[in-house]
């Protein structure tokens, strides 16, 4: 196929089918020689901030000068978001190439998924192009997710609450057993500080498989300064001072955290940060579709919160972020997602609603939730499609209000779209 033609072919894969297990892809990648071995890694998993975590130490690394190769899912516009390096996505010629590469080592008789494909896809395009260090979020889960196939040299586990319950359990404790399938022997953990249930089950697993364990709190954490503005690093050896994010809303502060301890452990493999691009990292930090504001007439703030979890996080930084501003909410959820604590944490908070459908099969349609959001919410509005929602949520809004979009990630990558065109 020419690259254009094996870009085709990729994006038509199923984006749906979940197939958790790690068989096809560890044959996938010993079929390519193993690509995954030839770079330090850090692995990231848990149910909110991964992504924000990976993006803080990607950018801590770029600004060390290192060439960084990072690895994300889901996509919120265009596939060529889960692969960059040094910052950039990757181009579709060169994806289109990759993908015929791996094509050419594992057969046209694989059966591995979308997210599988891209996975290997990901690992051998930075092998590839020679990184220096990779950052890798986990997909779904940890135990049975394809980014475990990745040997790191360093894990962290982020805020674990309820989401994915159909393939992680229905209970904290099974969520962070799954979590906590991504450590490996003599190879650092980094977990976040959280409910103690959860750490007792992170922190066992460890000690089965052998891995040393990092907590927040306990072996390093973020510390307000006096001015009210900065933070403070106080690390396992080193105490960075100074420090402002780039990513708005309170619970960041232990998603840099995690981030930062994980750099610190880095350092075994000979990957240094000094205090000075660990300050500059953090700063310059950016990640779309969380509290990703667009300025305009009235600005539009896009966050991808999906979950119990991260509605509540979204909730906390409505009330500090934005306290005081008359929030007009565009919400769309999907159907297996638990939508009802997210609307009792949001709804409350805004002026006015406007429910939509997501792109996807697996939407939850207005008319489904719109009793529901009717108790938490005077002003609730239903539309047909997420174009219709947001222009009357502009409008109702004015130029001193404030459009949130939120409740699902596929929501913010269609708004997104909607507004760059």
């Amino acid at each position: 196929m020419t690259p254009s033609e094996a870009l085709a072919w990729f994006t038509q894969l199923p984006s749906s089918h979940i197939r958790l297990g790690l068989d096809r892809v560890q044959h996938a990648l010993a079929a390519l020689k193993n690509p995954q071995t030839q770079y330090p890694a850090i692995h990231v998993a848990g149910t909110n901030g991964k992504g924000s975590t990976c993006a803080f130490a990607a950018a801590c690394l770029r600004q060390q000068g290192y060439k960084v190769g990072l690895y994300t899912s889901p996509h919120l516009v265009k596939v060529n978001e889960r692969f960059q390096i040094s910052g950039v996505p990757i181009t579709d010629e060169v994806l289109g190439q990759r993908v015929n590469e791996v094509l050419a080592g594992v057969g046209p008789t694989h059966e591995l998924t979308f997210f599988e494909f891209g996975t290997v896809v990901g690992l051998w395009h930075f092998a590839q192009e020679q990184i220096d260090v990779a950052v890798l979020e986990t997909g779904l889960g940890g135990r049975l997710d394809a980014v475990t196939c990745a040997r790191p040299s360093v894990t962290a586990i982020t805020s674990i609450s309820m989401d994915h319950t159909e393939y992680l359990g229905h209970s904290l404790r099974e969520i962070a057993f799954e979590k906590a399938g991504i450590l490996k022997p003599n190879v650092p953990v980094v977990i976040a500080a959280q409910a103690a249930e959860i750490v007792e089950v992170i922190e066992r697993q460890a000690h089965k498989v052998g891995a040393p364990v990092r907590l927040e709190g306990r072996d390093f954490a973020f510390e307000p300064e006096a001015d009210g503005v900065h933070f403070v690093y106080r690390g396992m050896r080193t105490r960075v001072p100074g420090l402002s994010l780039g990513l708005k809303g309170p619970h960041q502060v232990h998603n840099a955290a995690v981030a930062l301890a994980c750099l610190e452990l880095l350092e075994d493999r000979g990957i240094k940060i000094s205090r000075d691009h660990a300050r500059t990292g953090l700063a310059a930090t950016r990640w779309p579709g969380r509290l990703e504001e667009l300025t305009g007439s009235p600005s539009v703030v896009l966050d991808g919160a999906h979950n119990p979890g991260g509605a509540a996080a979204l909730a906390h930084a409505l009330d500090t972020v934005y306290a005081g501003k008359k929030v007009h909410l565009v919400f769309g959820v999907l159907a297996d997602k638990d939508h009802l604590p997210m609307i009792r944490a949001l709804f409350p908070r805004a002026t006015a609603a406007y429910l939509t459908p997501v792109g996807s099969l697996r939407t939850l349609e207005p008319s489904d939730f719109i009793d529901d959001a009717k108790v938490s919410c005077h002003q609730v509005h239903a539309f047909e499609s997420p174009k219709a929602a947001l222009a009357a949520a502009r409008a109702a809004a004015g130029p001193n209000g404030l459009v949130l979009v939120a409740g699902s990630l596929f929501l913010v990558g269609e708004i997104k779209a909607l507004l760059a065109s």
